[in-house]
Order: structure tokens, then C-alpha cells, then sequence
């Protein structure tokens, strides 16, 4: 991950989990929201009862953009100084000093009114990672702007979730963080539980066994209307 351009204003970055891009969940996450997140090329969705074509992609577009992921460390723009080849480095860094864990199997459900893979029970060592993700690369995070605070308060935030979006530029960290891998927008009860039903025979490979969690991902966006993509991985133990 290098670069001796300039970083154009508008770029952010973010720190996720996602699996090994040859890995059967990868695929997975790939196929459903369309898009693979590593090449930007497109992927076949595959068809389920009860849902068409425009359907789908209406329900996975904004996750799409996003990525087959889950957030450790919220987008951020860069701050003032700071470059992406001291992000590598410090993801470099960070990642050596660490070492690989398994999570509880995941499980297909819904989060908020969306649906999403998620641990099947609680995980320290998932919340220590995401809040060691969430301080450790603060220093790279640009202070969010009035709108971007406006936008976040828009749906009503509690007053912990508000302290954190000052402090930490998002309302759901620490505390307020749950690993999911979202797989659709927001939806109405009932759309929502015939889409995990439908899901549940394409997810439940994913669901057999507890997944490994060995890396970080760092994922980019050229802009705000632009897709996230993978640019680096980043192993555990400083294996590459």
C-alpha cells in the first residue's frame, strides 16, 4: 500500500474484518451483494424464492458499496499530515504484534431492521480488537464535519452514542459496537424474515464452523459516492 500521489480531500479509509479473498465466505459476501470488493468486478447474484432481480439489488446496493466486511474502525477522511504510507505502516505494525483467534460460528439475523451475519455468542476478543482498531489509528482520522455530525444525529442517538461520535467521530464503538456483516438495507418485518429464511440454505456453510479471525483489512473510497475497496491485508503475527 503505497502511494506517492497526493490523497485527494474526499478519500476515506476504514478498517475492517473480511475474510481471506479465496475463501468460501468471501465468495459468499461477494455473489450476494454483487460486486467483489478486492477487483471491482461483478459477481453473479444468486437467485432465492420470493425476491427478483431489481429486488435484490435495490435490497444490497448500499452494502455493496461498503463491502463484504465488518467495521473495526468506522470510515474516516485522512487528517491534516498524515499520508496512507504511515497508515500502512502503523496497520503493519499493529497486525504483527497480534495473534490469531477464532470467533464464534456466525448466524444469520438481523441487527436493527437489517439483515446481517453476526457471532453466535458474545466474543471478547472480537470487542478488544475492534476498540484497539477504533484507538490505535485515531490519530489518522480527521475530525468529522458539521454535516457529517448533523447526519449521524438525524435518527436520534443516546446520550453515550453522541459522546462517543465526539470523541471517536462514530456513535458505535466501543460500548455501542456489534461485529455483523451486513447483507441488506433496512427492511419491513416481514420482507425481512423471508429474506433470512430464503438466505438461510446458501448461509449456513458459512454458519458450521467458528471463523478465524487473522487479519485486518484496510479498505479505501475514492469519494463519497464510490465504492469501498480492499487495498491491503493484513496477517497476524506479521506473517505475509
Amino acid at each position: 500500500m503505497t502511494s506517492q500521489d497526493p490523497v485527494p480531500a474526499a478519500r476515506r479509509y476504514a478498517i475492517y474484518f473480511a475474510p481471506p479473498t479465496d475463501s468460501a465466505l468471501w465468495a459468499f459476501g461477494n455473489d450476494w451483494l454483487g460486486c467483489d470488493a478486492a477487483t471491482g468486478e461483478a459477481r453473479q447474484r444468486p437467485e432465492i424464492d420470493g425476491f427478483d432481480a431489481a429486488r435484490l439489488n435495490a435490497i444490497t446496493r448500499t452494502a455493496a458499496g461498503y463491502g463484504f466486511h465488518a467495521t473495526l474502525k468506522p470510515p474516516f477522511a485522512l487528517a491534516e499530515g498524515r499520508t496512507p504510507e504511515e497508515i500502512d505502516a502503523a496497520a503493519r505494525e499493529f497486525s504483527a504484534a497480534r495473534g490469531a483467534f477464532e470467533a464464534p460460528p456466525l448466524e444469520l439475523g438481523s441487527l436493527d431492521g437489517f439483515v446481517a451475519l453476526r457471532p453466535s455468542a458474545p466474543s471478547p476478543a472480537l470487542d478488544d480488537l475492534a476498540a484497539d482498531c477504533v484507538s490505535e489509528f485515531d490519530s489518522f482520522r480527521a475530525p468529522p464535519s458539521a454535516e457529517d455530525l448533523a447526519k449521524r444525529r438525524e435518527n436520534g442517538l443516546t446520550a453515550v452514542q453522541d459522546r462517543l461520535l465526539m470523541e471517536w467521530g462514530y456513535p458505535y464503538v466501543f460500548e455501542e459496537w456489534r461485529f455483523h456483516m451486513t447483507l441488506s438495507c433496512r427492511l419491513s418485518d416481514g420482507e425481512r424474515r423471508a429474506l433470512i429464511s430464503a438466505l438461510e440454505t446458501l448461509a449456513a456453510p458459512h454458519c458450521a464452523a467458528p471463523p478465524t479471525v487473522d487479519a485486518i483489512c484496510v479498505f479505501t473510497q475514492e469519494d463519497r459516492a464510490a465504492p469501498f475497496r480492499l487495498l491491503a491485508r493484513y496477517p497476524f503475527g506479521g506473517v505475509q
